[in-house]
């Protein structure tokens, strides 16, 4: 798709939108209403990799930027200053938790999860687990909520200790935090893990 700057969404314009807005904090997208200038060739694979028009974009400082600027109605996905919208493709989740930090135990437990791009949760009311199966294999695909509507992928590792720290509860094998509890799977598919919290 070839077209000229004036028309054409890039990466530069959006870099230079995202910088001019950005003043400490996340920018406050809700409150922008930008025309939707077209699709930008840009895609967030699985593993949380970005990549612009075929490459992967190397510099942190600049996903982050563009982290910052993430925005998603329904199943699309946007990149919003105040004077551009442009689309750009997700293949699972924006985002991946790359690790997690344990406090208490139990119903008390509060699980904070950090991401690819340094955001951070407090898994809880506001920032809920949930579990999807693959519907081929039955794998399971486990999401916490970072900000507004976007969610992270929690990888495997992190997954695994998940697991550990699981408690049945209700018919359901699945992990408290801030006083919420997540369901992983139903106690009845997994072997005996622990009693009932």
């Amino acid at each position: 798709m070839s077209g000229q700057k004036t028309v054409t969404p890039s990466a530069e314009s959006l870099v230079a939108s995202a910088k001019a807005a950005k003043s400490g904090g996340l920018p406050p997208l809700e409150k922008w209403n930008p025309p939707f200038c077209g699709d930008l060739d840009m895609q967030i694979r699985r593993d949380g990799t970005w990549f612009y028009q075929g490459t992967p974009i190397g510099r942190i400082e600049l996903v982050k930027l563009f982290s910052t600027i993430l925005w998603r109605e329904g199943d699309d996905y946007f990149l919003v200053t105040p004077v551009e919208k442009v689309g750009i493709e997700v293949e699972d989740a924006p985002f991946v938790a790359v690790d997690f930090e344990v406090e208490g135990q139990g119903r008390d437990q509060r699980l904070t999860f950090v991401t690819n791009v340094g955001d951070s949760a407090l898994a809880g009311p506001d920032h809920p687990i949930r579990v999807e199966r693959e519907p081929d294999t039955g794998e399971p695909a486990p999401y916490v909520l970072i900000r507004r509507n976007l969610e992270a992928l929690i990888d495997r590792k992190s997954f695994y200790r998940l697991i550990d720290l699981g408690a049945h509860h209700e018919g359901w094998f699945g992990i408290w935090s801030e006083g919420e509890f997540f369901r992983i799977i139903p106690s009845e598919e997994l072997p005996e893990k622990g009693g009932e919290a």
